[in-house]
């Protein structure tokens, strides 16, 4: 690729990514969380009326909310973004991938955790940017939300984030229209709907070059690592989104690496994403 080539992939993908994050403008609205209306007891009582208002009302809300410190960072909820993980881990992402694909790492790329899509459509403008018509990008999802806790770990029992599908849950239909609209739904993006635990020990992957796990808590990333991890080629990046801020998820990836002898150092990324290059 050329000076001038090169120079156009780069403003192109950091364009995408800063639209991707609406870093580059704040979003219209800021989101009322339905979810809490629910757990108030006196508010759930007038819940089916006030609820078609909700929509209305959060449009006519200030823009101000918007913090873009927070957002470059990932540490908000986006009403409108495709992706809450920042610009960082937008970052590192492509560098994982450009790196793979200079060296010629073998391999498919998948996200577990996908909520609106937002990761998995970079995946794809990188690869389309390099001109890689070979590997798929798989997303997978309940694409209902966040499951209630596994009472099989015990790590998970304090989650509450099944509490909030109004926000975390974003239909497959909905992603697919997301990767629409950025010209990205094709041939080398692949869906995965279902529990983890459900769709990963079968899914037709024979090998991944990049493996980005943001399914919070300890199961999902357990059940993740334990179908995913032995197709990871030699040469390939596994990405934690939340391994710095929860605990469910940093001990299963701590679990899984004692169990299997893994000791590549952990990068870190910034305040929660963490990777590290399987040797």
């Amino acid at each position: 690729m050329d000076m001038t080539g090169a120079m156009g992939t780069r403003l192109y993908l950091d364009l995408l990514k800063r639209t991707l994050t609406r870093s580059a403008f704040p979003d219209r609205f800021h989101r009322f969380r339905r979810s809490a209306l629910r757990r108030n007891p006196l508010a759930s009582l007038f819940y089916p009326v006030v609820e078609k208002t909700l929509d209305a009302f959060n449009l006519a809300l200030c823009r101000t909310r918007f913090d873009p410190g927070k957002r470059m960072e990932g540490r908000d909820w986006p009403a409108e973004a495709e992706t809450m993980i920042g610009m960082k881990r937008l970052d590192n992402l492509e560098q994982c991938i450009r790196s793979v694909l200079e060296r010629d790492v073998p391999g498919d790329f998948i996200e577990t955790g996908v909520w609106r899509g937002g990761s998995c459509i970079l995946m794809r403008a990188v690869l389309k940017a390099f001109g890689d018509d070979n590997r798929i990008v798989w997303a997978a999802d309940s694409f209902e939300g966040i499951p209630s806790p596994d009472p099989r770990y015990p790590l998970d029992g304090g989650s509450t984030f099944h509490e909030y599908s109004d926000i975390l849950g974003v239909s497959l239909e909905q992603v697919q229209e997301n990767f629409r609209r950025y010209g990205m739904l094709d041939d080398q993006v692949r869906f995965l709907k279902g529990l983890f635990k459900d769709t990963l020990p079968t899914a037709p992957i024979r090998e991944l070059a990049i493996l980005r796990l943001d399914g919070d808590l300890y199961s999902s990333t357990i059940d993740a690592l334990t179908s995913l991890y032995p197709k990871l080629s030699p040469g390939g990046f596994v990405i934690v989104d939340d391994y710095g801020d929860l605990l469910g998820c940093r001990q299963a990836v701590t679990d899984y690496r004692e169990k299997h002898g893994i000791c590549e150092p952990i990068v870190k990324i910034d305040w929660t994403g963490v990777f590290w290059e399987k040797r």
